[in-house]
């Protein structure tokens, strides 16, 4: 049986949620994601079902079994498939009218018009250097970037042009050195300074085993990831997207939240004051961690 696709019936039961002239906005608007693995992925797949109209995704990887615990588009049909084009392919299964545009390494080539383009940019890589040239290129641009934190709770952040990017807010050895310059203690440095911001602001080290954490900070194991975290953070950055594009505000800043579903709550970070205090506390803490 052949099946005729029509968006309006696609859409039908988004209205309500949004107007059908918001929707019509949807269809118009394009969104880059970096990375359509994890978290990325899950953003990619709610914005198909949304009704975007167009897509510009770019990753570097295949699919492999070890991603089936948490992404989205990874399949047994897909494994071995370049993860970027196998999510390209399965969201025309969703909506064959979605213009979809792919880049594999090539992608650092095609990023200055792949944010030009662009509504709102995701941050769906877990590559520091990559990191770095979509934040920077995007300040230059003037878009806004919807990011989440290395955490174990869902989390997500909006950093728009005029915010400082993760390097400077979190103070990352690397605001003098090109993306692609990087050393390996900047990048351990990095991480630190991240993995020292969601223990600050957030319950997390609750909710993981320490032991293991500590052999990821450094640099021992591959990071921990839990489907429920993961599709949950896509999707917390589905809805930033959405509002960005439909120029509604935004629920989250340039510091983020993080969600807590064990508790049924959300965190934000702390005051500066405080966190300043406590900062020296939990760098002892990662210290004792990691040894």
């Amino acid at each position: 049986m052949t099946l005729m696709f029509d968006y309006a019936e696609f859409s039908t039961r988004n209205i309500g949620f949004i107007s059908e002239e918001e929707q019509a906005r949807l269809r118009d608007s394009t969104i880059f994601v970096c990375g359509t693995g994890g978290m990325g992925g899950a953003c990619v797949m709610a914005l198909a079902r949304a009704g975007i109209g167009g897509l510009i995704l770019a990753d570097i990887d295949t699919f492999e079994i070890s991603n089936f615990n948490r992404q989205a588009f990874a399949f047994l049909g897909t494994v071995g498939h370049h993860k970027a084009e196998a999510t390209r392919d399965l969201c025309l299964t969703i909506n064959p009218e979605l213009a979809i545009t792919v880049y594999k390494q090539d992608w650092v080539e095609h990023v200055e018009d792949a944010v030009r383009q662009s509504a709102i940019v995701v941050n769906g890589t877990d590559d520091l250097g990559a990191s770095l040239l979509l934040y920077r290129t995007a300040r230059k641009h003037g878009k806004a970037v919807v990011d989440a934190y290395a955490s174990p709770l869902p989390s997500v952040y909006v950093t728009q042009a005029r915010d400082p990017m993760p390097e400077e807010r979190l103070d990352y050895p690397t605001q003098d050195t090109a993306w692609d310059a990087l050393t390996d203690g900047q990048r351990r440095q990095a991480f630190l300074r991240e993995a020292e911001y969601v223990i600050l602001n957030s319950s997390s080290r609750h909710h993981v085993d320490l032991d293991l954490a500590g052999e990821v900070a450094a640099g021992k194991r591959s990071r921990m990831s839990f489907a429920p975290m993961v599709l949950t953070t896509g999707m917390l950055m589905a809805y930033e997207v959405i509002a960005g594009t439909l120029e509604h505000p935004h629920g989250a800043d340039c510091r983020g939240w993080f969600f807590n579903p064990y508790a049924g709550r959300v965190e934000r970070p702390r005051n500066r004051l405080v966190a300043s205090v406590m900062k020296p506390v939990v760098r002892r803490f990662l210290q004792k961690m990691m040894t």
